[in-house]
């Protein structure tokens, strides 16, 4: 089509909303309505014959054909490759929640939690197309950016293949067959003490590709500030993390890989000054609230090997074994937090989980590929609490100012295991209709199933504008290693007596979900869409942080209404590119029916007549950004609005709304001694603007969080 001219004003606008190369949202996986398998190599250039242009292409191949076994159709999906990571005013340095942030619909919370069109957390990691089991809930980041060649996150009316968190699919491809043999350094360092160090190494020898990266961080402000300063107190964190992913060609159709990761993250809890005790210890006159020395350390493995095969034209599979090792320890200030909370109580968590995943496409006819699969997951978890805390009468007065100890433990095991079947039908030439269903069933603090039907489609109105619609009927089991663990009797008469007994298991969430959504390319540069939600749910599962430790616990409102829309453009034109991101939610919910133990009486009975907004939820949550390229000099940066997550009692009120806007500037070098080499200079929140993303009230929030002040930061980029 003709390409058409943007007025000053509009290209201006554009280009101050603009993001860094960033795709904007597609309706399905391809263009192109019907899916292509990959073809076997060419008999003749095996392998084995020391062609490495051969064993790239039938790589390549197989990364197509691995592609097929998960269609996209009738779901949104935003695409980040790696020059849209890089133009990120951070970089690949830019932690991965930041950038799933940079997608329509994602709203920030404390901890660096995320939440996808209103929904809890609810998100589901994939790398190269296997589930990778959740890590243990805390605030540190088990995955790092560096490893992505492209990161993909799917949101709406999802396809059978797509069970159990479903808020949103974050699937990661690794750098892997086009990554050049060698590998790059690179060190930030920058405000509030901030270090980070990163190595990558990839390359190709023969049939063999693989990949390894590293990364160290310290930096003084780990966690968000529970108060308003531009330094916080006690607030250090040290992260490392690792992965690596290796694969060999056995043949023309198939090959087998294995990657691991590993994280291991200490945090500081911050402090907050000028506190009053609220209890009194035995030979302790006073505390002070800035010298608290309460800290927390998260840990996270996984291993996954996987066999991938297309032995004809018709038939692509691939099977998977992994493994996931996770654990979060808390230790208390245990005179601190008794004098303060009532309580001090040392917490551990652990999950160990194995399981196999398997999925197969078919070439039935021209016009339709069936797809199936299967998803088995045991789970062992492990949970102890050794808490100190005064006696006290039935009103939860102290009855004495010497403490007792309580030990608390739960152990459980279990599984979760799901089938599906799909099929993909290329009605017209503009017509795909994606239609199955799935299976699921968990037996882990709860016991149920269910069967799910789902149906997606899209339709080409004309060769600029496409349409999809869905509907998913999905089953979320409640995350194992959240499931509260204690026993609510054993503290009655105690300074940490619950105000309410009942201590009901987390059930699964069951929700019906529909989606429609539109995208129009006004021109070949630029681009615009909208979709629109809703979701009806029984047992919506939400999560709180209860109490001092920073660990989250699940529970379940009886019934939830969700419900937004999204308004989506890019534009990119030679060396600037650009995005805009606005939208809108409501997620509200009725009647606590388990966890009723965190919350008072008052609030249990207001939650019980009326529909409350979830702490989660936030009106309006925009994001944009803008890209420039001068020569070897690339600036640009992004922006963050928020209206506000809830406060006040029962999340009856909201926080005041924020903006937040990051810069950057980068240029590449070359010198005889050096050789090649990048320089960023990064200013986040760079107007310092004070705001706070949550202020210790609300339904499940334990403590105030502040956004992070202006901060600069200077990299260098050295590859070898």
């Amino acid at each position: 089509m003709t390409t058409l001219r943007l007025s000053a004003v509009t290209l201006a606008v554009a280009t101050l909303f603009a993001a860094p190369r960033m795709a904007f949202a597609d309706d399905t996986s391809t263009s192109t309505p019907a899916l292509q398998l990959a073809s076997a190599s060419p008999v003749g250039n095996q392998p084995g014959d020391g062609s490495s242009d051969t064993i790239k292409v039938t790589a390549k191949k197989l990364d197509k054909a691995r592609s097929q076994l998960l269609p996209e159709t009738g779901s949104t999906i935003y695409r980040f490759d790696t020059s849209d990571l890089d133009a990120l005013p951070q970089g690949e340095d830019t932690p991965l929640n930041q950038v799933i942030l940079q997608a329509p619909g994602v709203v920030q919370d404390s901890y660096g939690q995320l939440h996808v069109r209103g929904d809890h957390a609810n998100l589901q990691y994939r790398i190269n197309g296997v589930i990778i089991p959740e890590a243990m809930t805390g605030f540190g980041q088990s995955l790092d950016t560096h490893l992505a060649s492209q990161i993909n996150v799917l949101t709406g009316a999802l396809p059978a293949e797509y069970g159990y968190r479903t808020a949103g699919v974050v699937d990661i491809q690794t750098k892997g067959v086009d990554f050049p043999n060698g590998g790059d350094v690179s060190v930030v360092g920058g405000t509030n003490n901030y270090a980070q160090g990163s190595v990558q190494v990839g390359g190709s020898n023969g049939p063999w590709n693989y990949y390894l990266n590293g990364d160290y961080l310290r930096d003084d402000l780990g966690i968000e500030n529970p108060i308003s300063t531009r330094n916080a107190l006690h607030d250090h964190t040290t992260q490392g993390k690792g992965f690596g992913f290796v694969s060999r060609v056995l043949d023309d159709s198939s090959r087998i890989s294995a990657m691991f990761g590993v994280s291991n993250n200490s945090f500081q809890i911050p402090d907050v000054p000028g506190q009053t005790p609220n209890y009194t210890l035995a030979g302790t006159t006073t505390v002070d609230s800035s010298t608290l020395n309460a800290h927390q350390n998260e840990q996270n493995q996984f291993q996954v090997l996987s066999y991938q095969a297309s032995p004809t034209e018709q038939i692509d599979y691939e099977v998977s074994l992994f493994h996931r090792l996770s654990d979060v320890h808390y230790y208390p200030d245990p005179t601190g937090d008794l004098m303060f909370n009532g309580v001090a109580a040392a917490i551990f968590r652990k999950v160990d989980s194995i399981g196999l995943q398997g999925d197969t496409a078919y070439k039935l006819t021209p016009t339709h590929t069936v797809r199936a699969g299967f998803f088995a997951e045991h789970e062992r978890f492990g949970a102890d609490a050794l808490s100190t805390t005064f006696p006290a009468d039935n009103n939860g007065n102290q009855t004495s100012s010497t403490p007792i100890t309580i030990y608390d433990t739960d152990r459980l095991q279990g599984g979760t295991w799901g089938v599906y079947l799909q099929d993909e039908w290329q009605a017209t030439s503009n017509l795909v209709i994606n239609y199955g269903a799935r299976f699921d069933r968990t037996t882990t603090v709860t016991q149920e199933q269910q069967f799910s039907p789902r149906l997606g489609m899209v339709y080409d109105l004309s060769p600029d504008t496409r349409i999809h619609a869905g509907y998913a009927r999905y089953f979320t089991p409640p995350p194992t290693e959240i499931i509260g663990a204690k026993s609510v009797a054993a503290f009655n008469n105690t300074t940490n007596q619950s105000p309410v007994q009942a201590d009901t298991s987390v059930l699964a969430e069951r929700s019906h979900y529909f989606d429609v959504g539109i995208t129009h390319k006004l021109t070949q540069d630029w681009s615009v869409g909208l979709d629109a939600y809703y979701r009806r749910v029984t047992h919506l599962q939400d999560e709180g942080q209860f109490g001092s430790a920073l660990i989250f616990s699940a529970f379940n409102y009886n019934e939830g209404r969700i419900k937004g829309f999204e308004l989506s453009t890019s534009y990119k034109h030679d060396n600037l590119s650009a995005y805009l991101n606005v939208a809108r939610s409501q997620a509200l919910g009725k009647e606590f029916i388990t966890g009723q133990y965190n919350f008072t009486p008052d609030k249990i009975a207001y939650a019980a007549g009326n529909w409350i907004h979830l702490d989660h939820d936030q009106k309006l949550a925009a994001s944009g950004g803008a890209s420039y390229k001068l020569g070897d000099l690339t600036f640009g940066g992004d922006v963050l609005y928020g209206s506000g997550l809830r406060s006040g009692f029962a999340n009856t009120q909201h926080l005041p709304s924020y903006t937040q806007v990051n810069l950057n500037a980068e240029e590449a070098f070359r010198t005889e001694a050096l050789g090649k080499f990048k320089v960023r200079l990064s200013a986040l929140n760079v107007f310092d603007k004070v705001y706070e993303i949550r202020d210790g009230t609300g339904v499940g929030v334990g403590a105030p969080q502040w956004g992070p002040r202006r901060g600069l930061f200077l990299g260098l980029d050295k590859p070898f």
